[in-house]
């Protein structure tokens, strides 16, 4: 993209890189959100000396970062629908019961976001009504692997299906455990701007 022989510096330089070396070429680039024309060229505001630069860069770090976790939570949950879905749909299976743990996957945070809006987290000490969404969250872990192991041994499902609805429960957890711990913090960048 960029044919520039300073565009190989390293991230903090990106951006002038970016603004010398556009596709677009050297002519009257937009000259707006942080574009401005000068001479035959088009340079960027937030030069590499400049003091916004180094204000925003750890801005647009986290910013990259949380980017990042979103796509691989969301390419986790994915996987993990495949794996339910070739628990059901397979030729060999054709059963689609287990397709009731997601129930459970929908059911699994509410208890948790719940006490977390009843509840000040200023508080150090552990209290009753986040030790009781804990417990019902698990109440409904447990369940959403049980279910399977009882349609198995019911004989509604193959053990082969059961196994990848274990599967696909682990990664759908694991994704949604991976999402609080990434986006539940109450600071500036929580899950609630998604």
């Amino acid at each position: 993209m960029f044919n520039h022989p300073s565009c190989e510096k390293i991230l903090p330089t990106a951006c002038q890189c970016l603004c010398r070396c556009s596709p677009l070429g050297h002519k009257g680039l937009l000259s707006g959100k942080g574009w401005r024309y000068r001479g035959r060229g088009v340079t960027c505001i937030f030069s590499r000396r400049s003091v916004l630069h180094r204000a925003l860069y750890p801005f647009i770090l986290v910013r990259f970062v949380l980017v990042v976790a979103l796509i691989s939570l969301s390419f986790g949950g994915a996987v993990g629908l495949m794996f339910l879905m070739l628990g059901c749909a397979l030729p060999q299976y054709n059963q689609y019961w287990p397709l009731f743990v997601l129930f459970f996957y929908i059911l699994s945070p509410i208890p948790y976001c719940i006490a977390r809006r009843l509840v000040d987290d200023t508080d150090a000490t552990s209290n009753a009504c986040k030790e009781l969404a804990i417990f019902l969250t698990t109440g409904i872990v447990v369940s959403a692997f049980g279910l399977p192991i009882v349609f198995a041994r019911a004989e509604l499902i193959y053990w082969g299906a059961c196994a990848l609805v274990l599967t696909g429960n682990t990664v759908i957890f694991a994704t949604i455990l991976g999402f609080f711990l990434v986006f539940g913090s109450n600071d500036d960048f929580s899950w609630q701007q998604w």
